[in-house]
Protein backbone atom coordinates (compact mmCIF):
# COMPACT_ATOMS: atom_id res chain seq x y z
CA UNK A 1 0.00 0.00 0.00
CA UNK A 2 1.43 3.16 -0.80
CA UNK A 3 0.93 6.76 0.73
CA UNK A 4 -2.00 8.68 -0.05
CA UNK A 5 -0.84 12.13 -1.50
CA UNK A 6 -3.89 13.77 -1.56
CA UNK A 7 -7.03 13.88 0.50
CA UNK A 8 -10.69 12.58 -0.53
CA UNK A 9 -13.55 13.60 1.04
CA UNK A 10 -15.29 11.66 3.74
CA UNK A 11 -16.56 8.16 2.14
CA UNK A 12 -20.19 9.30 4.17
CA UNK A 13 -20.10 12.76 2.27
CA UNK A 14 -18.60 11.44 -1.02
CA UNK A 15 -21.37 8.88 -1.20
CA UNK A 16 -24.13 12.04 -0.33
CA UNK A 17 -22.91 13.91 -3.30
CA UNK A 18 -23.17 10.97 -5.74
CA UNK A 19 -26.88 10.15 -4.62
CA UNK A 20 -27.47 14.15 -4.89
CA UNK A 21 -26.21 14.25 -8.01
CA UNK A 22 -28.15 11.29 -9.48
CA UNK A 23 -31.09 12.51 -8.05
CA UNK A 24 -31.22 15.49 -9.46
CA UNK A 25 -29.98 13.65 -12.78
CA UNK A 26 -32.74 11.36 -12.54
CA UNK A 27 -35.83 14.80 -12.93
CA UNK A 28 -33.80 16.54 -15.09
CA UNK A 29 -34.13 13.64 -17.35
CA UNK A 30 -37.40 13.76 -17.58
CA UNK A 31 -37.07 16.37 -20.33
CA UNK A 32 -35.53 14.08 -22.65
CA UNK A 33 -38.37 12.04 -22.44
CA UNK A 34 -40.96 14.58 -22.34
CA UNK A 35 -42.99 13.69 -19.21
CA UNK A 36 -44.40 15.60 -16.74
CA UNK A 37 -43.78 15.12 -12.43
CA UNK A 38 -47.21 13.79 -12.49
CA UNK A 39 -46.55 11.15 -14.82
CA UNK A 40 -43.61 10.40 -12.89
CA UNK A 41 -45.15 9.68 -9.18
CA UNK A 42 -47.93 7.59 -11.40
CA UNK A 43 -45.04 5.35 -12.90
CA UNK A 44 -44.58 6.04 -16.31
CA UNK A 45 -43.08 3.80 -18.63
CA UNK A 46 -39.91 6.37 -18.78
CA UNK A 47 -39.07 5.56 -15.64
CA UNK A 48 -36.64 3.33 -16.25
CA UNK A 49 -34.52 5.41 -19.31
CA UNK A 50 -34.38 8.09 -16.85
CA UNK A 51 -32.78 5.26 -14.14
CA UNK A 52 -30.35 4.34 -17.56
CA UNK A 53 -30.01 8.54 -18.09
CA UNK A 54 -28.95 8.89 -14.64
CA UNK A 55 -27.17 5.80 -14.75
CA UNK A 56 -24.32 7.44 -17.10
CA UNK A 57 -24.41 10.79 -15.59
CA UNK A 58 -22.88 8.84 -12.62
CA UNK A 59 -20.60 6.80 -14.62
CA UNK A 60 -19.22 10.61 -16.34
CA UNK A 61 -18.97 11.95 -12.87
CA UNK A 62 -16.60 8.86 -11.31
CA UNK A 63 -14.64 9.23 -14.19
CA UNK A 64 -14.22 13.08 -14.00
CA UNK A 65 -14.04 12.71 -10.05
CA UNK A 66 -11.45 9.86 -10.06
CA UNK A 67 -10.05 10.08 -6.89
CA UNK A 68 -13.04 8.93 -5.98
CA UNK A 69 -12.60 5.20 -6.86
CA UNK A 70 -8.80 6.05 -7.78
CA UNK A 71 -7.09 7.53 -4.82
CA UNK A 72 -3.57 8.79 -5.52
CA UNK A 73 -1.36 7.09 -3.99
CA UNK A 74 2.94 7.19 -4.57
CA UNK A 75 4.92 3.66 -3.59
CA UNK A 76 8.40 5.00 -3.02
CA UNK A 77 11.38 2.62 -2.61
CA UNK A 78 14.90 2.78 -0.81
CA UNK A 79 15.99 4.14 -4.21
CA UNK A 80 13.66 6.32 -4.74
CA UNK A 81 9.85 7.09 -6.30
CA UNK A 82 8.37 6.78 -9.58
CA UNK A 83 5.15 9.26 -10.55
CA UNK A 84 3.64 8.12 -13.53
CA UNK A 85 0.00 7.57 -15.12
CA UNK A 86 -1.59 4.76 -13.62
CA UNK A 87 -2.34 2.18 -16.20
CA UNK A 88 -5.15 0.39 -14.41
CA UNK A 89 -6.49 2.94 -13.69
CA UNK A 90 -6.87 4.59 -17.12
CA UNK A 91 -8.15 0.79 -18.20
CA UNK A 92 -10.88 0.48 -15.57
CA UNK A 93 -12.17 3.97 -16.65
CA UNK A 94 -11.77 3.12 -20.50
CA UNK A 95 -14.33 0.03 -19.56
CA UNK A 96 -16.82 2.14 -17.44
CA UNK A 97 -17.09 4.50 -20.10
CA UNK A 98 -18.35 2.13 -22.65
CA UNK A 99 -21.57 2.09 -20.55
CA UNK A 100 -22.27 5.40 -21.52
CA UNK A 101 -22.23 5.26 -25.31
CA UNK A 102 -24.28 2.09 -24.89
CA UNK A 103 -27.20 3.46 -22.47
CA UNK A 104 -27.47 6.22 -25.28
CA UNK A 105 -28.12 3.99 -27.72
CA UNK A 106 -30.15 1.60 -25.94
CA UNK A 107 -32.62 4.54 -24.83
CA UNK A 108 -32.63 6.48 -28.23
CA UNK A 109 -33.80 2.26 -29.52
CA UNK A 110 -36.34 1.95 -26.89
CA UNK A 111 -37.66 5.44 -26.13
CA UNK A 112 -39.34 7.75 -27.44
CA UNK A 113 -37.26 11.26 -26.64
CA UNK A 114 -37.06 14.88 -27.70
CA UNK A 115 -33.85 14.74 -30.15
CA UNK A 116 -32.50 17.80 -29.84
CA UNK A 117 -32.68 17.38 -25.69
CA UNK A 118 -31.35 14.07 -25.95
CA UNK A 119 -28.43 14.76 -28.53
CA UNK A 120 -27.53 17.71 -26.06
CA UNK A 121 -27.19 15.17 -22.94
CA UNK A 122 -25.07 12.28 -24.67
CA UNK A 123 -22.91 14.84 -26.71
CA UNK A 124 -21.98 15.82 -22.56
CA UNK A 125 -22.30 12.78 -20.99
CA UNK A 126 -19.92 10.45 -23.59
CA UNK A 127 -17.54 14.15 -24.68
CA UNK A 128 -16.52 15.04 -21.14
CA UNK A 129 -15.30 12.13 -19.79
CA UNK A 130 -13.16 12.20 -22.69
CA UNK A 131 -11.68 15.42 -23.28
CA UNK A 132 -11.42 15.56 -19.37
CA UNK A 133 -9.53 12.33 -18.12
CA UNK A 134 -9.51 9.21 -21.08
CA UNK A 135 -7.66 12.16 -23.86
CA UNK A 136 -4.95 13.72 -21.54
CA UNK A 137 -4.32 10.01 -19.96
CA UNK A 138 -3.67 7.60 -22.97
CA UNK A 139 -1.74 10.35 -24.20
CA UNK A 140 0.62 10.46 -21.73
CA UNK A 141 0.08 6.74 -21.22
CA UNK A 142 3.71 5.99 -21.03
CA UNK A 143 5.16 8.96 -19.32
CA UNK A 144 7.14 8.80 -16.08
CA UNK A 145 9.14 10.77 -13.67
CA UNK A 146 11.65 8.90 -11.72
CA UNK A 147 13.72 10.47 -9.13
CA UNK A 148 16.12 8.36 -7.13
CA UNK A 149 19.60 9.41 -4.88
CA UNK A 150 21.87 8.80 -7.72
CA UNK A 151 19.50 10.09 -11.02
CA UNK A 152 16.33 11.79 -12.70
CA UNK A 153 14.70 9.83 -15.12
CA UNK A 154 11.90 11.22 -17.21
CA UNK A 155 10.21 10.36 -20.25
CA UNK A 156 7.49 12.73 -21.81
CA UNK A 157 5.96 11.60 -25.18
CA UNK A 158 9.25 11.53 -27.39
CA UNK A 159 11.41 13.13 -25.28
CA UNK A 160 13.59 10.85 -22.74
CA UNK A 161 15.82 10.83 -20.81
CA UNK A 162 18.65 9.98 -17.78
CA UNK A 163 20.15 12.28 -16.04
CA UNK A 164 23.16 11.46 -13.49
CA UNK A 165 23.26 13.55 -10.55
CA UNK A 166 26.50 13.86 -10.20
CA UNK A 167 26.45 16.02 -13.61
CA UNK A 168 23.42 17.72 -13.08
CA UNK A 169 24.79 21.77 -11.59
CA UNK A 170 21.58 22.66 -10.75
CA UNK A 171 17.86 21.93 -10.69
CA UNK A 172 15.41 24.94 -11.29
CA UNK A 173 11.75 24.92 -9.64
CA UNK A 174 9.62 26.46 -11.76
CA UNK A 175 6.27 27.52 -10.72
CA UNK A 176 3.29 29.54 -11.63
CA UNK A 177 1.75 32.62 -10.09
CA UNK A 178 -0.20 30.27 -7.92
CA UNK A 179 3.40 28.62 -6.74
CA UNK A 180 2.67 25.21 -8.30
CA UNK A 181 5.28 23.33 -9.76
CA UNK A 182 4.89 22.92 -13.40
CA UNK A 183 8.32 22.50 -14.89
CA UNK A 184 11.73 21.06 -13.54
CA UNK A 185 14.61 23.12 -15.50
CA UNK A 186 17.74 20.94 -15.18
CA UNK A 187 21.59 22.29 -16.06
CA UNK A 188 23.90 20.33 -16.76
CA UNK A 189 27.01 20.68 -18.40
CA UNK A 190 26.87 23.77 -20.01
CA UNK A 191 22.83 22.88 -20.96
CA UNK A 192 19.28 22.76 -19.67
CA UNK A 193 16.84 19.66 -20.16
CA UNK A 194 13.54 20.72 -19.38
CA UNK A 195 11.45 18.27 -17.76
CA UNK A 196 7.55 19.26 -18.45
CA UNK A 197 5.91 17.49 -16.21
CA UNK A 198 3.04 19.86 -16.49
CA UNK A 199 2.47 18.22 -20.14
CA UNK A 200 2.70 14.34 -17.93
CA UNK A 201 -0.52 13.92 -16.53
CA UNK A 202 1.05 14.37 -13.44
CA UNK A 203 -1.01 17.54 -11.64
CA UNK A 204 -1.92 14.87 -8.90
CA UNK A 205 1.99 14.57 -7.82
CA UNK A 206 2.87 18.43 -8.45
CA UNK A 207 3.42 18.95 -4.59
CA UNK A 208 4.98 15.49 -4.03
CA UNK A 209 7.71 15.93 -6.46
CA UNK A 210 7.81 19.95 -5.20
CA UNK A 211 8.95 18.39 -1.72
CA UNK A 212 10.93 15.35 -2.95
CA UNK A 213 13.03 17.31 -5.12
CA UNK A 214 13.57 20.48 -2.10
CA UNK A 215 14.41 17.64 0.72
CA UNK A 216 16.45 15.31 -1.34
CA UNK A 217 18.25 17.73 -3.63
CA UNK A 218 18.66 20.41 -1.52
CA UNK A 219 21.78 21.70 -2.47
CA UNK A 220 20.46 21.88 -6.23
CA UNK A 221 17.44 23.25 -5.93
CA UNK A 222 16.38 27.15 -6.92
CA UNK A 223 13.44 28.34 -7.57
CA UNK A 224 11.77 30.34 -9.92
CA UNK A 225 8.14 31.59 -9.32
CA UNK A 226 7.71 34.01 -12.86
CA UNK A 227 9.61 31.96 -15.42
CA UNK A 228 7.36 31.41 -18.75
CA UNK A 229 9.20 28.35 -20.17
Amino acid sequence: MGKLIRKTYPLELSIGVLILIFGLSFFLSAQIFEVTFREILDGTPALFGMFLVSCAVLVMVLILWEEFLFPIRIRPSEKGVEFKNHRNKLRTQLLIYLAIPVIYVFVYIEYEVSIVRFLIGALINIAAPVVGRLSPGLKNYNDFLKLTNDAIVFKNNEKAAKLPLKMIQHITLVKDQRGVLHKLVVAMDGREVVIDIDEMELEAYYSAIDRFVTLHYPELVRIDNNNER
